[in-house]
C-alpha cells in the first residue's frame, strides 16, 4: 500500500486530490496539510511514501519544504502538483529533489499514475514539462535565468532576502545605504507583482534563490 500525504493551502484542491487518490487501488491517504511547516511536522511523526506537494503556499513554500524533506527523509518521494509551468519553477523543483512534476490541470488518472511511479523510484513529468526538459537536454543552453525583469542589483538583493537577511545586513553586505536597499526592495516587489517581502522571498526561494538553513 502506497501512503500519500497531500500538501496544498487550498482545501478544495486537497479534497479533490484525496477523492481521486483514495479511489485508486493500492493507494492510501496518510494525511493532508496546508503548509510546508505542517508537512515537515507530519513527516517527522509519520513519514509517508509519497508527498503530493504544491509549490506556492504561505509561509514556507513547497520548494523549501521539498529541500528540507530530501535531507531529513530521503526515502519520501516528492511529486510536485502545481499551477506553475514556468521554467524556473520546473528546474528549481528538480534541484530540490522532486521526483515528479505534474500540472494541476492534468487528469486524475495521470496523477494516480504519477504517484505510483514516483513511489517505485521513477521520475515522472507531465507532457508539457517533459517537453521543456527534453528541449533543454537536447541543447547546450543553461536553464533560463529566473526573473529576467530584474536588474543584476535587484536580483542580488532578492537573493539576500531569500537567505533571510534584513535591510541592514543587506546594506552592509553590499556596501550601500539602508535607504538604497529599501528602494531596491520596493522596486523588486513591484516587478514581481507581490505585496510583501515574505511573498518576494517565497518567489525567490521557489526559483532556487537563497540557501536557508535545513
Amino acid at each position: 500500500m502506497t501512503r500519500v500525504l497531500v500538501v496544498d493551502d487550498h482545501p478544495t484542491f486537497r479534497d479533490g486530490v484525496r477523492a481521486v487518490l483514495s479511489r485508486a487501488p493500492g493507494i492510501e491517504i496518510a494525511g493532508e496539510c496546508g503548509s510546508g511547516e505542517e508537512l515537515l511536522e507530519q513527516c517527522a511523526a509519520d513519514p509517508p511514501d509519497v508527498v503530493v506537494l504544491d509549490l506556492l503556499m504561505p509561509g514556507m513554500g513547497g520548494l523549501e519544504a521539498a529541500r528540507r524533506l530530501s535531507v531529513r527523509h530521503p526515502d519520501v518521494a516528492v511529486l510536485v502538483v502545481t499551477m506553475s509551468d514556468a521554467d524556473e519553477s520546473v528546474y528549481a523543483a528538480l534541484r530540490a529533489g522532486a521526483a515528479g512534476y505534474v500540472l494541476k490541470e492534468a487528469p486524475g488518472t495521470q496523477m494516480v499514475d504519477a504517484v505510483r511511479l514516483v513511489a517505485e523510484g521513477q521520475a515522472v513529468f507531465g507532457a508539457p514539462v517533459a517537453r521543456r526538459i527534453s528541449a533543454f537536454f537536447a541543447g547546450s543552453a543553461a536553464p533560463p535565468r529566473p526573473f529576467p525583469e530584474l536588474t543584476d542589483r535587484e536580483r542580488q538583493v532578492l537573493e539576500l532576502l531569500a537567505r533571510g537577511l534584513d535591510n541592514g545586513e543587506i546594506a552592509e553586505r553590499l556596501s550601500v545605504s539602508r535607504k538604497t536597499v529599501r528602494n531596491v526592495v520596493s522596486t523588486v516587489l513591484g516587478k514581481l507583482q507581490v505585496a510583501t517581502r515574505a511573498e518576494a522571498v517565497a518567489r525567490g526561494r521557489d526559483a532556487g534563490l537563497g540557501s536557508p538553513p535545513v
